[in-house]
């Protein structure tokens, strides 16, 4: 997820206060790090704030009437939806071992009669719930033109993240993405031509540090869908955040043992080579685009100073903002691991991708404009892309989906700016007021968004005319490959 402009004071258990008491003390005290930069993020942001407005949509969208309902059901089933929010929260699972949350959603969904399947799509903490109302086809995926009216699908993700709990605010995506579908869901049972299409509500687990969407994808759930929604709370409301591709990699040097002092020249030393590509991708991020970022750490170095070490282990993260950027920069990435080994003389293997890679969010305008045109009727007012630079941002699962069908992925204030995602401030604010608040006001945004696509044949062309005009959907699977 992404950082944010500033970050707030560290946080840390009485375990980990323990175990680090008993560490030497440094002889000298580390170099106080510098604030000015983010203080220029700061002034360059607070003077586009004042003039920068997004220009909403000139779509006409769902009837008012409609829309009218649509806030009064989502104001009936608040309360609830903030029950759960609190609840997830009061009980974080992190990634794939979400099998309370999932329930305690699935239990919400079959009381308001709306059956759900639990354990599909590959994972067993995944949710999937389909509503129909009249006119409701089997979709045809992303740009058909087909006749059927659309299918679209409402996200909500709901892991935690590791001795922080919802640091992410994904209890509050949760219930985001859940009071939309149900909102749907009672119109389309009281007046079937209120909801003309099918929506459908997936609810995908393990974002924290995985690519939980990209599994489901690759076992269909994404298939036969016209366009995806989801928000996520931030300390803004953005109508487009950047969000950055991810890959991961791991590289290993294998050389060969020898005394380091009797015979070194005995030895291939792994380290060295480990060193190299290390200092390597340090040279190269001068001659790489602003946005990109290549994180790495040396895992395996040796065990005894006197041994030249024969294996050594770099873990690496490589991010971009494009697709074909990222996989430039993987290409970038691995010839300076192959030429650390030859110049240490050693030999390596490289493994791309433990879990799938991410890619950044595809934004879609027509879309977007929709969700601006709802949040502004609740007393939001979404902020056009750039606002927040974007060297301030990470990366989502979501964007393997935006590759697939047009997506949205906005951002909504649920805490002042200087709290910064994956804390445990920002765990307190996704149970605070501003998060109640933003929970119904993101349900109510999405479920328009969705609202207005399905009635207005304009903007579902559209949707679908933007998305074939950025180059369509791509191979996900393939296309590192």
């Amino acid at each position: 997820m992404p950082p944010q402009p500033t970050s707030s004071p560290s946080t840390h258990s009485p375990s980990s206060l323990s175990s680090s008491s008993q560490r030497p003390r440094p002889d000298a005290q580390h170099t106080e790090v510098s604030t000015a930069y983010l203080r220029q993020l700061d002034e360059e942001r607070e003077t586009a704030m004042r003039t920068s407005v997004h220009p909403g949509s000139a779509f006409d969208g769902a009837p008012p009437a409609l829309h009218e309902r649509l806030e009064a059901q989502v104001a009936a089933d608040a309360d609830e939806m903030v029950a759960l929010m609190l609840d997830l929260a009061e009980h974080p699972e992190v990634a794939f071992q979400e099998h309370r949350s999932a329930r305690a959603i699935a239990d919400v969904l079959a009381s308001h009669g709306v059956e759900a399947q639990v354990g599909v799509h590959g994972l067993d903490t995944a949710i999937r719930a389909e509503i129909s109302g009249a006119g409701a086809g089997a979709g045809a995926g992303a740009g058909s033109g087909a006749d059927d009216a659309p299918t679209l699908a409402i996200l909500s993700e709901y892991d935690a993240l590791p001795g922080i709990g919802h640091g992410c605010g994904h209890n509050v995506i949760a219930v985001m993405g859940l009071g939309a579908f149900l909102a749907l869901a009672a119109l389309a049972k009281a007046d079937p031509s209120a909801v003309p299409g099918k929506v459908v509500f997936l609810g995908t687990p393990a974002e924290e540090g995985h690519t939980g969407k990209e599994y489901m994808a690759r076992e269909g759930a994404f298939e036969w869908l016209d366009a995806a929604v989801m928000a996520h709370p931030y300390g803004y409301d953005l109508a487009d955040q950047t969000w950055l591709g991810r890959r991961t990699l791991t590289v290993e040097f294998h050389g060969h043992t020898a005394h380091a002092s009797a015979q070194p020249y005995m030895g291939r030393n792994a380290l060295d080579a480990a060193s190299l590509m290390y200092q390597g991708i340090g040279l190269m991020r001068q001659q790489t685009p602003p946005t990109d970022r290549i994180h790495a750490v040396i895992r395996e170095g040796g065990e005894r100073a006197s041994v030249v070490p024969d294996h050594a282990q770099l873990d690496l993260y490589v991010r971009s903002q494009r697709p074909e950027t990222l996989k430039d920069l993987s290409r970038r990435v691995e010839e300076v691991a192959r030429g650390a080994a030859m110049m240490a003389g050693v030999g390596l293997t490289i493994r791309w991708d433990e879990h799938p890679p991410s890619l950044p969010v595809r934004t879609n305008e027509a879309l977007t404009g929709r969700w601006v045109q709802a949040q502004r009727r609740r007393g939001r007012d979404p902020l056009p892309h750039g606002v927040v630079s974007p060297s301030l941002a990470a990366s989502t699962d979501f964007g393997n989906v935006s590759y697939r069908i047009p997506g949205i992925h906005p951002v909504i204030r649920i805490a002042p700016p200087e709290v910064a995602l994956h804390t445990r401030e920002f765990a307190s604010a996704a149970v605070s007021e501003a998060a109640r608040t933003a929970a119904a006001d993101g349900a109510y945004g999405l479920a328009a968004t969705v609202l207005d696509t399905l009635h207005d044949p304009a903007l579902a062309a559209a949707i679908a005319e933007e998305f074939i005009a950025a180059g369509g959907a791509i191979d996900v699977p393939g296309f590192f490959d």
